[in-house]
């Protein structure tokens, strides 16, 4: 059944609303997701503080189109948004792309996702498909903070190292 104009401004709105209060948005070609994964998906998403809903083409262009983003990426297909992600900015992007690697077509000869990102609103840029591929390889904000210790403890464990080896010479 086809949507009014009033229903389609509040989908408009909503979309704009989470483009803009996200820390980042994705958006996600999806084909051949049964209802199971995609529940599993979103209950997952939702954990992280990442909203996920699908939209029509025409009313997400018309959203970029009210922030002043313009629509030049390639939405092809079935379109969600992925949304959110509170301090962790690459939360939307990195968990998309880890069920896109976990959602497999099993009959698809090549082994091609169900699940791809096709672009993105990130720091209030529009990114295309490879910028967000990128973003999406990011780790998370724990194993970041893990790496910066790891960082800074390793020039002090490196001297405990040295300074036991001379006390061993000594001895």
């Amino acid at each position: 059944m086809a949507k009014t104009k009033e229903q389609k401004a509040v989908i408009i709105d909503k979309i704009e609303k989470a483009i803009k209060d996200g820390a980042s948005s994705v958006f996600v070609h999806f084909t051949k997701v049964t209802v199971a994964e995609e529940s599993a998906m979103r209950r997952a998403l939702r954990g992280s503080g990442v909203s996920y809903f699908v939209a029509k083409k025409t009313l997400i262009r018309r959203a970029l189109d009210k922030l002043g983003l313009g629509h030049d990426l390639p939405l092809g297909g079935e379109v969600a948004i992925a949304s959110g992600g509170g301090e962790d900015v690459t939360a939307a992007a990195r968990l998309v792309h880890e069920f896109g690697k976990k959602l497999v077509d099993p009959f698809d000869a090549q082994k091609a996702s169900k699940l791809s990102i096709l672009g993105g609103v990130f720091e209030g840029k529009l990114m295309n498909q490879a910028m967000m591929q990128e973003i999406a390889m990011i780790p998370g904000m724990p194993a970041l903070r893990g790496m910066f210790a790891n960082i800074i403890n390793s020039p002090i464990q490196r001297f405990a190292i040295a300074l036991g080896e001379v006390a061993k010479i000594k001895n």
